[in-house]
C-alpha cells in the first residue's frame, strides 16, 4: 500500500498533469493526483495531496521535491496527515446568522 502525501504553495495555474510529471520526472511511481479546487471559482486552492504507490517512493519524494521549485513557487511536500472531525458547512440559522462564520 501506498502513501498519500500533502503538496502546498501550489500555484494557482497548476493542473494535476503537471503535479504527476513533476513527479514522475524525478522518477517517483505515482499512483494518484488530487488537486483540491475551490467550489466556488473552480480554481485550484493551492494545494493538492499526492498518493505514492510505495511507502520508500513517498520517502524519496518527499527529501527530493520539498523546497524545490514549481511554476515559479518554493513547494512544501510532507506526509499528509489524517482528517480530524470538525469542520464542514452549517447549514441552518443559528442565533440570526445562516451559514455565517461564528
Amino acid at each position: 500500500m501506498g502513501k498519500r502525501l500533502y503538496v502546498g504553495n501550489l500555484s494557482f495555474s497548476i493542473t494535476e498533469a503537471d503535479l504527476n510529471e513533476a513527479f514522475k520526472a524525478e522518477g517517483h511511481d505515482v499512483a494518484e493526483v488530487k488537486l483540491v479546487m475551490d467550489r466556488e471559482t473552480g480554481r485550484p486552492r493551492g494545494f493538492a495531496f499526492v498518493e505514492m504507490a510505495t511507502e520508500a517512493g513517498a520517502t524519496h519524494a518527499i527529501g527530493s521535491l520539498n523546497g524545490r521549485d514549481l511554476q515559479g513557487r518554493t513547494i512544501t511536500v510532507s506526509e499528509a496527515r489524517e482528517r480530524t472531525g470538525g469542520g464542514g458547512g452549517g447549514g441552518g440559522a443559528r442565533g440570526g446568522r445562516a451559514g455565517g462564520r461564528w
